[in-house]
């Protein structure tokens, strides 16, 4: 993902203004302000954005459901609802065997 875009002039003498003027510390707190305030406005693009980034194993459940800003159950139900298999991870039965083990050690 590049770490540059290009904006058009106007947009980045607004930028440079909300600076000077006191509104923002720097250029890349303005711009993730307004990306962070548009996503929050778009419920859709948030919606996608944190599906996409689960589906890849970028985010767990939980980190995705707070971008799509939704609690974990209806994150869920929304994966559900497009088809999207949720990978449940569980330790080995040979791990949990031993833990079990050292649990009736520990505690008789």
């Amino acid at each position: 993902m590049p770490s540059s875009y290009n904006l058009p002039e106007l947009v980045k003498k607004e930028i440079d203004a909300l600076v000077n003027a006191g509104y923002y510390s720097s250029k890349s707190d303005v711009v993730k302000d307004a990306i962070r305030i548009f996503l929050h406005s778009k419920k859709n693009l948030s919606l996608a954005a944190a599906i996409e980034l689960y589906k890849k194993g970028e985010v767990s459940l939980g980190k995705a459901a707070e971008i799509a800003n939704m609690g974990i159950v209806e994150f869920k139900e929304m994966l559900k609802d497009y088809g999207i298999k949720r990978a449940i991870e569980a330790e080995g039965a040979s791990k949990m065997d031993r833990e079990i083990a050292r649990i009736k050690r520990r505690y008789g």
